[in-house]
């Protein structure tokens, strides 16, 4: 049957040193997974279990492209994260079941306006229009899991305009990759071509047109993308 519109094909991801991408399903995101952050924003810790929103693939913006600064925002919030890549069918999924299940790790920007977050949060609305627009998840390469040695211990560093911004661990996470697979695959049947952004640590802040930011983690491809002018 034919579709009244063209079909938009799902967008793609290169892999560092390889001739094939990553083709992007989902997006999904865990808030408030650095103890950090949360206190900095003045937001309770929760350890019990991760809680999650997500994203558009078409809100994806890869890093060959400029960052428009979107609308309805004076406040936009760059957010550095370790990016996972799913690999194979994970429902359920016990520990058995991770082990190979990871494709592979990115950098990402998990851009936030956070003035309109800051407005649903105290009305107790969703956070939708704050999280998901144009371009609000900036994803690098992937490297391939086989190719990062111990991305547990790896840090993550974010700098604007070559200040350092962000600095963390990833062990520094509330909840751990492990523990997102197995948590988040009893909500949902996860596969391939689903990406996992796994939270930020402190010292996120505003950014302005002509903003450069590099987003960098140990064993990674680096992301580097500015915010256009236009």
């Amino acid at each position: 049957m034919k579709s009244v519109f063209p079909i938009s094909e799902l967008p793609l991801i290169k892999v560092t040193g390889r001739d094939y991408s990553y083709q992007v399903r989902r997006i999904f995101c865990v808030g408030r997974n650095y103890v950090e952050h949360a206190l900095e924003l003045g937001n309770a810790v929760e350890r019990k279990q991760p809680f999650y929103f997500t994203k558009s693939p078409f809100s994806l913006l890869d890093a060959d492209k400029e960052f428009n600064y979107p609308p309805m925002t004076k406040d936009l919030h760059h957010e550095i994260e370790l990016v996972v890549a799913i690999a194979k069918p994970l429902q359920k999924a016990t520990r058995e079941d991770i082990e190979g299940s990871i494709f592979g790790y990115a950098c990402g920007l998990d851009m936030t306006r956070r003035d309109l977050q800051n407005v649903a949060k105290k009305q107790g609305k969703p956070w939708d229009v704050s999280k998901d627009f144009d371009g609000s998840a900036i994803i690098g390469e992937i490297t391939e899991a086989k190719e990062v040695s111990n991305v547990k211990n790896s840090k993550l560093k974010l700098f604007l305009n070559d200040r350092l911004q962000q600095m963390g661990k990833i062990s520094d996470m509330i909840h751990s990759v492990d523990e997102i697979l197995l948590d988040l695959s009893r909500y949902t049947h996860l596969g391939p071509g689903d990406l996992i952004m796994t939270g930020t640590p402190a010292g996120v802040s505003a950014v302005k047109k002509g903003d450069i930011l590099i987003a960098q983690i140990d064993g990674l491809t680096d992301l580097k993308v500015k915010i256009s002018e236009s």
